[in-house]
Formats: structure tokens, C-alpha cells, sequence
């Protein structure tokens, strides 16, 4: 069984950074795809970032592209997200999310694996 778990959310000044990590476990993920999600209050779950196991070919939501960067530590079995330049739009739960697959989707149904999700929060 898969598990996923996420850290590094908080509270941080817009313009600021913050680095989310999630640790995987379980399995093999020489096959397989990890992507960053967001949900804000009233809304649905949305795309962030994702990045494929084996190759490290990599995807952006339009809305982070230029300030935030997804990447792996393979030998530690760890996904990054780093984002810089926060904006108060970028307040939701984050959640990581898996999926066994070279291919990446943007589609939160297709990923059967997710962690707890971590809060971030950026303040005007």
C-alpha cells in the first residue's frame, strides 16, 4: 500500500517561499507519476505540478509556471515542491497524489494515491 505524506506547509508574507516535501513509501516508483494538487476553501481540487519517476519530464499549472518547481530525490524516495513568489490566491490545502504511470495527467481522478495534504497559507 502507498503512502504519501506531505510537510512544509505554513503561513508566509506574499512574495515569500515556502518548500513542500511528500515522502513516498510502499512500492517501486520507477513507473510512476507524482503531482501536487491544491484545494482552496469553495473550491475544486486543482493541478499544480507533476513529474514523472523514471525520466523527470515535468508539468505546470499556468497559474504557477515561472515561480514554482517540481523535482525528485530519487534515492530518498521524496517529491519537492518549491514555490516562490506566493501570492494570497495560492492559500489551499496542498496534497500530493500518485499515480502508476510514465504519463502525466492533470485529472485528480486518475491518481489513486494521496496524502493528507498540508496547509498553506499566504497573508497580504
Amino acid at each position: 500500500q502507498v503512502q504519501l505524506v506531505e510537510s512544509g506547509g505554513g503561513l508566509v508574507q506574499a512574495g515569500g517561499s515556502l518548500r513542500l516535501s511528500c515522502a513516498a513509501s510502499g512500492r517501486t516508483f520507477s513507473t510512476y507519476v507524482m503531482a501536487w494538487f491544491r484545494q482552496a476553501p469553495g473550491k475544486e481540487r486543482e493541478f499544480v505540478a507533476a513529474i514523472s519517476w523514471r525520466v523527470g519530464n515535468t508539468r505546470y499549472a499556468d497559474s504557477v509556471k515561472g515561480r514554482f518547481t517540481i523535482s525528485r530525490d530519487n534515492a530518498k524516495n521524496t517529491v519537492y515542491l518549491q514555490m516562490n513568489s506566493l501570492k494570497p490566491e495560492d492559500t489551499a490545502l496542498f496534497y500530493c497524489a500518485g499515480r502508476e504511470s510514465p504519463i502525466i495527467t492533470t485529472t485528480p481522478q486518475q491518481y489513486p494515491d494521496w496524502g493528507q495534504g498540508t496547509q498553506v497559507t499566504v497573508s497580504s
